[in-house]
């Protein structure tokens, strides 16, 4: 990992990071997953989701008042105009160090590209069911409207698909394309790349479950909370 202060010697990403963090236990996250809510927004009941706002004073991790989620039209077709209203973070959940390892490293990431010192973090669970797939991106191939987006996955559960692409062209074939396993984390330029992940599918006669922490930098916020 880099040192929390911005290296002189590196720019911002010319195309895409993937880096796996080996040393960073998962099991002190996984369970946070478990109570989600529903994410009121998509139609079915596959999609949970938390959204938190926080910034680094020094090393340490500050969160951020509570703020809604907003993407314009242009960026959202499924939900865009609208101001979404999602519960934050545990608090229990950001005072884990594996947490808190996470979004230090996504925010180094961030201090090449942006001038902004905020980053939204988003908790999502997909789920999967013999009668129903999950869909992680249900706006499509898409751009979020921000400097930098990073996905780090942390777990995957009785689950087929969930392929996440970057396109160059939006009506282009993808030029990235992986499964994301535990650990492995994402980064990217918004303003380059569009980005997608296709549905999940059950692979028993069960609940098939997807887990992940999308981060952007800086965050998306209504128009009356900017």
């Amino acid at each position: 990992m880099f040192n929390i202060s911005k290296p002189k010697e590196l720019s911002c990403l010319a195309s895409y990071i993937l880096e796996t963090l080996p040393d960073l236990p998962l099991d002190s996250i996984r369970p946070f997953f478990d109570r989600l809510p529903a994410d009121p927004y998509i139609s079915g009941h596959y999609r949970f989701r938390r959204l938190s706002h926080f910034k680094f004073s020094g090393d340490r991790l500050v969160k951020l008042p509570h703020r809604r989620l907003f993407q314009a039209k242009q960026f959202n077709p499924l939900v865009g105009d609208v101001a979404r209203e999602y519960a934050e973070l545990e608090d229990e959940l950001i005072t884990v160090p594996e947490f808190q390892n996470i979004l230090r490293e996504f925010f180094q990431f961030s201090q090449l590209c942006t001038q902004k010192q905020e980053i939204a973090v988003h908790q999502i669970r997909t789920t999967a069911s013999p009668d129903e797939m999950g869909n992680p991106a249900p706006e499509g191939i898409h751009r979020d409207g921000v400097d930098l987006v990073g996905i780090f996955s942390i777990d995957r559960s009785a689950v087929a698909g969930a392929e996440t692409h970057l396109y160059v062209d939006k009506k282009g074939s993808p030029f990235f394309s992986k499964v994301l396993a535990p650990g492995e984390f994402l980064v990217f330029r918004d303003d380059l790349f569009y980005h997608f992940t296709s549905s999940i599918s059950a692979t028993t006669g069960g609940l098939g479950t997807r887990d992940v922490f999308v981060c952007t930098a800086p965050g998306l916020f209504a128009p009356d909370e900017e």
